[in-house]
């Protein structure tokens, strides 16, 4: 365990605005529209406070057990067996994340870019970028996503205003009432599969512990959410006023899309998808690389080893190998979202029940002990 305490509150931030904003941006519009049509925004918001809920769990976790990661806390509190069961299943989700994350990065590339060149190459590229970098400790972790961020929001928040130009108003209506005309499980199932998108909040788990100031965790995550949040809703906002939600049906990933319709003003870039595309990629590696952090991490703690360098590369084929298995996109996204929706028990029940049981059992006691 690393107990530096370097970490400090705008780097926390930082880390999840980058780890939340990654590879799900490009197909997530599709998702709230199929869901709740002209309501998609409305939906995507409710999503974003589900979200926050999940994440003020494992906040108020990591404040009361400020030494200790999920890993540890949860045998504490579980008792032992039952902790490790869980931090298993823990490890196992995030390791199919982190998977499944390089697998959509590939599909993505070969599709728009690299058209001849195989899947398995920019899959391991990615993957073995994910791994070289984190053989640093948290510190260099924390400063990797700080430097990051200002290239994802800026560009990505730039695009997304000027893409509005082209907006229809008349796409947005009607604005709620699409959501009392859907079937409501259908309604409930693409919900929890757009907050299925926020589970890179997870990562606070293991950031906690070297905060400079753990107390101020909750303000971190107020604002790495809310930003990362907020630019989701409004991904949506502008796919859908720019394309209506009959022709976002036919689009495999609207937001790309939407940056290959909209241009810089005096048509300096008539097309801002290549742009789009670079903020992209580098979304997408800092996701990759907080899941991959994170498996590793718990790993290391599941073990209890001192340091999580021994499983950046034994990682690494077992990843690469679970990457492949989808036999194309469509299969590829119908196994994301299922078992997406699945970890949901993983990030934000499991932490509720530990909560739960920690404020009963009184744990830890009045002099901070276990």
């Amino acid at each position: 365990m690393e107990h530096s305490r370097q970490i400090t509150v705008i780097q926390v931030t930082s880390i999840l605005i980058s780890t939340i904003i990654g590879v799900g941006v490009l197909n997530l519009p599709l998702i709230a529209v199929k869901a709740a049509g002209t309501s998609a925004p409305f939906l995507t918001f409710i999503a974003v406070l589900i979200s926050f809920g999940g994440l003020y769990l494992v906040t108020k976790l990591g404040i009361r057990f400020p030494d200790q990661t999920i890993i540890g806390y949860s045998q504490v509190v579980l008792g032992k067996w039952i902790g490790r069961m869980y931090g298993i299943l823990l490890i196992l989700f995030f390791t199919f994340l982190t998977a499944m994350a390089s697998r959509e990065f590939g599909e993505v590339v070969v599709a728009a870019v690299l058209k001849n060149t195989p899947i398995e190459v920019t899959v391991i590229v990615m993957l073995l970028m994910a791994a070289v970098f984190t053989r640093d400790d948290l510190n260099t972790f924390a400063y990797i996503h700080n430097f990051y961020v200002p290239a994802i929001i800026v560009p990505g928040l730039l695009i997304v205003i000027l893409s509005f130009k082209n907006a229809n108003l008349l796409y947005f209506q009607p604005i709620v009432q699409s959501l009392f005309t859907k079937d409501i499980d259908h309604l409930f199932i693409g919900m929890l599969t757009v907050v299925a998108l926020f589970q890179g909040f997870f990562i606070m788990t293991i950031l906690i512990p070297s905060m400079k100031k753990p107390k101020k965790a909750m303000k971190a995550a107020f604002f790495g959410l809310g930003i990362s949040g907020a630019f989701y809703v409004m991904v949506v906002l502008a796919t859908l006023s720019v394309f209506g939600v009959e022709e976002m049906k036919n689009l495999m990933w609207p937001t790309l899309e939407l940056a290959r319709a909209t241009s810089l003003p005096g048509n300096l870039l008539q097309r801002l998808d290549v742009v789009f595309l670079a903020i992209w990629v580098t979304a997408v590696f800092t996701t990759i690389f907080s899941s991959y952090m994170l498996t590793i991490h718990s790993l290391s703690q599941f073990f209890r080893l001192q340091g999580h360098k021994t499983f950046s590369f034994f990682l690494l084929p077992i990843v690469f190998l679970v990457a492949m298995i989808p036999r194309n996109v469509l299969q590829m996204y119908d196994v994301i979202k299922v078992v997406g929706r699945l970890g949901l028990i993983v990030t934000i029940g499991f932490p509720f029940i530990i909560l739960f049981t920690a404020i009963i059992r009184k744990i830890p006691g009045k002099k901070g002990g276990q």
